[in-house]
Order: C-alpha cells, then sequence, then structure tokens
C-alpha cells in the first residue's frame, strides 16, 4: 500500500503566511520560506503554497517565493494562485517547483488542464477544486471560494481525471478552518469514482481527523494548515500516531 502523505499548506498574502476560517477572517502566520524549512526537517511529506494575494505584481512575487524555498527545502512542493498560462506554469516549475496547483483557471478554460498534461506531464499538474455542500449538493466555487459555477464536484472530478490532471486538491469550504474534520463521504466518494489521488483539505482539528480522513475518506494525503502553523499538532507526533492506526506513513 501507498504510503499517506501529510502536507501542510501556506496559505501567502503579501509575502506572509496567513489562516482564516471559512475563507475570510485571515491572520498572520509567519514566513513562509521559515515554515517551509521547519517543515521539511520535521517529517513532512510535501508542501503546498497558494498565493491569495489580490495583486497585478503576483506572477513575479511567486516566481521569487519559488526561487527562495527551492534554495532551502528538499522534499517535494506545489505553487499555485493566479496561475492561469503555459508560461506561468514555465516558469515556476524552472525556478524549483516540483509541482502546480490550479483551480479557477481550470475552470474557465478546461483546455489549459489538457496542454499542461501535454507540455509538462501529468505528474506536474494538480488541479485544487473548492467546493461547498449546498442543499445536498457539492458546488464549485471559485475566486478563493466567493463566485459559485454551476458545476458539481464530482462530475468535475471526473473531467479533469479524463483531461489528465495528476492529482485533485479537494477543499471543503463547509469544513474549511473549522476544526471539526474533512468532508470524509465526499472524498470517499471522489477516491472511489476516481483513479487519481485525492488530497483532502480543509477541517483538521486534531490527530483523530487525519485518521478518519484516511481509512473512511480513502484519502490518499491529508492537508492542514492552522493546526500545523500554530503548533496545535507537530506532525513527527501526528504520523506516530497515524503509525499507530495501522495507516502507512514516511516517519
Amino acid at each position: 500500500m501507498l504510503t499517506k502523505r501529510i502536507i501542510p499548506c501556506l496559505d501567502i498574502k503579501n509575502g506572509r503566511t496567513v489562516k482564516g476560517i471559512n475563507f475570510v477572517d485571515l491572520r498572520d502566520a509567519g514566513d513562509p520560506v521559515e515554515l517551509a524549512e521547519i517543515y521539511a526537517k520535521t517529517g513532512a511529506d510535501e508542501l503546498v503554497f497558494l498565493d491569495i494575494s489580490a495583486t497585478e505584481e503576483r506572477r513575479r512575487t511567486l516566481a521569487d517565493l519559488v526561487l527562495r524555498v527551492a534554495e532551502k527545502v528538499n522534499i517535494p512542493f506545489t505553487v499555485g494562485g493566479g496561475i492561469s498560462s503555459v508560461e506561468d506554469v514555465d516558469i515556476l516549475l524552472h525556478n524549483g517547483a516540483d509541482k502546480v496547483s490550479i483551480n479557477s483557471s481550470a475552470v474557465k478554460n478546461p483546455q489549459l488542464i489538457n496542454d499542461l498534461v501535454a507540455k509538462f506531464g501529468s505528474q506536474c499538474i494538480v488541479v485544487a477544486i473548492d467546493a461547498k455542500q449546498i442543499d445536498g449538493e457539492w458546488i464549485v466555487h471559485l475566486v478563493g471560494g466567493k463566485v459559485p459555477t454551476e458545476l458539481n464536484l464530482f462530475t468535475w472530478a471526473k473531467e479533469v481525471e479524463t483531461r489528465g490532471a495528476g492529482e485533485i486538491l479537494f477543499t471543503s469550504m463547509n469544513h474549511d478552518g473549522t476544526k471539526d474534520g474533512f468532508a470524509n463521504e465526499a472524498l470517499a466518494k471522489l477516491s472511489t469514482e476516481l483513479n487519481i489521488p485525492i488530497i483532502a483539505s480543509g477541517g483538521a482539528g486534531n490527530m483523530q481527523h487525519f485518521t478518519d480522513t484516511f481509512i473512511e475518506g480513502k484519502a490518499d494525503a491529508a492537508l492542514a494548515a492552522s493546526v500545523f502553523h500554530f503548533k496545535e499538532i507537530e506532525i513527527k507526533d501526528l504520523k506516530e500516531e497515524l503509525k499507530r492506526n495501522n495507516i502507512p506513513v514516511r516517519l
């Protein structure tokens, strides 16, 4: 069985790591490169950096951040936020990112997934999906969860897989920042219906939530932010707990 991955997520705004609840009420969580170094040394399997800044200089800022991170960490990392072209991805991968994550741009132009996969390979391309459960249906949202679409989570996820994406990062907006646990029912459905890895995001509050999402949610990886940033959970302790629960992890 493949080992399950633990992935700290660093939301970046104006060069700083921030964290909110349900995508709002942001507070500062530190320097992203310093945090990345700590996570790499304390057992994280991968890192995800998402630039949520609404600035026109985002592309250059993100490219510079990738360079700085690549110099300091020796584990794979994914970068996302405002990526909308083959050129964007080329710069980020050239600067040292292992994967890129696209979200709104993929919904607006699904052919972008095909184009990126054709040029860089599916292993580099992660499609992030932010979805909210409304009246029992999971609806895909854009722009950091602010804009609802007419897309159903599971229909869109299948299309993403068909177009060649190597991985899906699913964030439940209902659970994001609440620390009440991951959206395991939706995750299990995604994992059952798709053949590519699913990263669980949104809702981590304690170690049991990680165990639950790997067992009940059938997730391939679990992503979290505030519980790691504010040292509520240490990655080493988490992995030892997962191991005790017979979940395969890299120690």
